[in-house]
């Protein structure tokens, strides 16, 4: 991996009005990504273990990738553009002709961060966008230890 990107851990989730806070980081710093309610659910399900009640389509993607010989090798949210976060599957492929490929392909940052949650491999996030991003670890301390009020999202949070 290049001095390009940077691993971060996700550090958690936080369901908001508009759908849900996903947190991720590092010792330095930590960010919010903002992604729908029902990807955010399967994320924090997901992190805790939980079945899901109903396959979703990341569920769906890595089934698939599972049955042709694809696994995901890890994830890099690499761009960051008129406040939406890109990311992209890094997909190992091996076939029975004993071919290895690694493939980069396109996709949303919270199916990404799914996806990565799910195969329990690293997210590495571009120093470009780690560097354009928001500091939020002083919010995420507050929400993580509980001691707060969440009155209309995390720009309302009371301490």
């Amino acid at each position: 991996m290049n001095s390009e990107v940077v691993e971060v851990d996700i550090k958690g989730t936080l369901p908001t009005n508009g759908g849900c806070a996903v947190f991720l980081g590092n010792e330095d710093k930590v960010f919010v990504i903002y992604i729908d309610q029902m990807v955010g659910n399967a994320i924090t399900m997901l992190m805790k273990d939980l079945p899901l009640e109903r396959p979703q389509t990341h569920d769906l993607f890595g089934h698939v990738l599972e049955a042709l010989g694809a696994k995901v090798q890890r994830v890099v949210i690499n761009d960051f553009k008129d406040e939406v976060y890109y990311g992209r599957l890094i997909i190992k492929v091996e076939n029975e002709l004993e071919e290895k490929k690694i493939l980069e392909i396109d996709a949303r940052s919270s199916d990404c961060i799914a996806l990565a949650v799910q195969s329990k491999v690293p997210v590495y996030v571009a120093n470009s966008v780690l560097d354009k991003s928001d500091d939020v670890t002083e919010v995420f301390k507050r929400v993580n230890s509980g001691d707060f009020i969440q009155k209309n999202g995390l720009d309302d949070l009371i301490v």
